[in-house]
């Protein structure tokens, strides 16, 4: 069974940084894509940055210019560095994945639980 393990949230003061980790376990999968959503008070899930298996980057117009998603190592982990962080930024912060099991024909769409960043002074 495969799950997205993420860590790295907490409470961080305005212009502060965070990084945020994602790890895919178990055995017997192939990732293809990786990314973070996040998903503020009152608000919609929205994506701030994916990683594709080849680590070409894509980024949302809203989060430009100060995340920057990276993938570890191996194919299953990906970081999400946040700097100059904004009381905006305070979401939940949800780890995404687009994974092949092996002897299936088509992906499935996981989900992290989330991880709660807060931004505030």
């Amino acid at each position: 069974q495969v799950q997205l393990v993420e860590s790295g949230g907490g409470l961080v003061q305005p212009g502060g940084s965070l990084r945020l980790s994602c790890a895919a376990s178990g055995s017997g999968f192939t990732v293809y894509f990786m990314g973070w959503y996040r998903q503020a008070p009152g608000k919609g899930r929205e994506l701030v940055a994916r990683l594709t298996r080849g680590r070409d980057t894509n980024y949302a117009d809203s989060a430009k210019g100060r995340p920057t998603i990276a993938g570890g190592d191996g194919k299953d982990t990906v970081y999400l560095q946040m700097n100059n962080l904004k009381a905006e930024d305070t979401a939940v912060y949800y780890c995404n994945a687009y994974i092949r099991i092996l002897g299936e024909v088509s992906d499935t769409n996981y989900w992290g639980g989330g991880t709660l960043v807060t931004v505030s002074s």
